[in-house]
């Protein structure tokens, strides 16, 4: 089975959400770049608002797909400290790399959320999407920085996955919704017919369509997607 798209794999994804509709505690929380198409089809469907929370990986040099570890908003770092030792790296070289994805994490926070801050998530359900999970670290992040906020329940929801990475969140989470966990995962990008890459002005177009459930809900927020 492939996904057609991003989009196409949230309308799916969201059916398996179904019992999240309509709650008002519930707060959908894309991981951009590419999480947020596929978050903004399951916020449409369950009629509930949506956000990003941004996260950047940080890459082995030269083997910049291989994770090493993440940072996620709110001060948020982890580190993969086996990937560390396997590759010989030292901690001069993890701060650098680290160094220079703060300021691409910032960068992404100016332009997505224009300095307005992340909702409250405290007694929330917060449903962390993202379009994939391979090594988990972003994703995991996103988990650190969530919890932090003391939210109720933490939902991660991806439409593919490794199957160990989805077996290890599974226990650092409330819930997990995978669609496909397939045994020769390889990538991400494999399970969709079309994964061209996100870009920020789609991110922000598709937040910008839902403007009320972005950035000020209140008790009962009014969605225009």
């Amino acid at each position: 089975m492939q996904f057609k798209d991003r989009r196409f794999a949230g309308q799916i994804l969201a059916k398996e959400l179904a019992a999240y509709t309509n709650r008002p505690d519930v707060l959908v929380l894309g991981l951009p770049r590419g999480g947020v198409p596929v978050a903004f089809e399951i916020a449409k469907a369950l009629n509930a608002p949506i956000d990003v929370l941004v996260v950047r990986k940080l890459g082995v040099p030269h083997q910049e797909e291989l994770a090493m570890g993440a940072i996620a908003s709110g001060g948020v770092r982890i580190v993969n400290e086996y990937i560390i030792s396997l590759a010989k790296i030292s901690d001069e070289v993890v701060a650098r790399v680290a160094v220079q994805e703060e300021r691409e994490l910032e960068r992404r926070e100016r332009l997505y959320r224009s300095n307005r801050p992340l909702p409250n998530l405290q007694g929330r359900t917060v449903i962390l999407v993202d379009d994939g999970l391979a090594t988990g670290a972003t994703m995991w992040a996103a988990v650190v920085a969530v919890r932090k906020q003391q939210p109720a329940q933490i939902v991660i929801a991806v439409p593919v996955g490794a199957p160990e990475t989805c077996h290890e969140l599974e226990a650092k989470v409330d819930k997990i919704v995978c669609i496909l966990t397939p045994s020769h995962f390889q990538s991400v990008g494999l399970w969709y017919k079309n994964f061209p890459q996100t870009t920020d002005e789609e991110v922000c177009d598709l937040l910008a369509k839902a403007p009320e459930g972005t950035y000020c809900w209140g008790d009962k927020p009014i969605h225009t997607y």
